[in-house]
């Protein structure tokens, strides 16, 4: 359909016949799916956001309020771009499953993108080759299909501490080239959202859940709580990738091609160990025991590795 609606727009009053034998579809099955379209359209889906199809006594097929489908549908350089370095980043993500779909439609995708426009981000974007897959991966997935709870032997990265844990894992998924599971914490009695490369041990408890509806792909990496404390960032281009990465709950844009940004945290120790990686990129505008935290992370890291402070 997104191939017959342009075609349709650009075309008023074609027969509905000579359409279907155009696009290799039964005229029954069109007719269906043009009644389909009754129920398509735009935000906010009111009766003058919805496609109008009308099919005469002749079988002529008129289609109205569908302006947005006038041009074919065809990518840019720029979104084919997008698309293929997307792709290709999932292709590689250790532990997906095969795809020998996804892998053909990337191969068309370089045919047509062609060498300049590749060659234009070589050297800007690196595309990431295929690891290994999380140890517990495959049996985080299989207790999430069948509702089992398990222990788990997890590092938090915010407190930077190894703890036993119990959790009914509901969405395993992957996002920012990571595998995340979606869980209930028994003990804490909240949602979690667990990194699976930080599972040291995995094993069922022989108890089964009741699926809470907890979200997967698509959520945030980061679920706000009313403790987490306001921490403002003041990032440099090398840095903005953090804005990406983490959630903020304010952006402003710097003249430098930075950000300032202000992120949620639970536990001050993370972003601390995060702005000790990114060094002078990024600065804390607040708050101050952050600044702290991250000058006496700073000296102890340097006393590691041997030098005078």
């Amino acid at each position: 359909m997104l191939a017959i609606v342009p075609y349709l727009v650009q075309h008023p009053g074609s027969a509905l016949d000579e359409v279907a034998t155009a696009f290799g579809v039964a005229p029954g099955q069109l007719r269906r799916d043009l009644d389909l379209l009754f129920m398509s359209g735009l935000p906010p889906y009111g009766p003058g956001d919805l496609i109008d199809v009308d099919v005469d006594e002749d079988g002529h097929i008129w289609i109205s309020m569908a302006d947005h489908f006038s041009r074919p549908l065809q990518l840019t350089r720029i979104e084919a771009l997008a698309v293929y370095l997307r792709g290709t980043e999932l292709l590689a993500l250790p532990g997906m499953p095969d795809a020998p779909a996804l892998a053909k439609a990337l191969e068309k995708l370089q045919r047509s993108l062609g060498a300049d426009a590749l060659r234009e981000a070589e050297g800007r974007i690196e595309i990431a080759r295929r690891g290994r897959a999380p140890e517990h991966l495959d049996l985080l997935r299989a207790a999430a299909r069948g509702h089992e709870r398990l222990s788990i032997d997890y590092f938090a990265a915010s407190t930077g501490e190894w703890s036993h844990r119990e959790i009914d894992p509901e969405e395993v998924f992957s996002g920012m080239g990571h595998w995340y599971v979606a869980a209930w914490d028994v003990d804490a009695d909240a949602e979690r959202l667990f990194r699976a490369d930080r599972v040291r041990s995995a094993a069922p408890t022989g108890e089964t859940f009741v699926p809470r509806g907890l979200r997967g792909a698509g959520r945030d990496l980061y679920s706000p709580t009313g403790e987490d404390v306001s921490v403002r960032l003041r990032l440099r281009p090398a840095a903005r990738w953090i804005a990406e990465y983490y959630a903020t709950t304010e952006l402003e844009e710097r003249d430098d091609g930075g950000v300032e940004v202000t992120l949620p945290a639970r536990q001050l120790g993370w972003v601390a160990r995060l702005l000790v990686r990114v060094g002078d990129d990024a600065e804390v505008v607040e708050p101050a025991e952050l600044r702290h935290e991250v000058r006496r992370l700073a000296r102890e890291t340097l006393v590691g590795y041997g030098h005078k402070t």
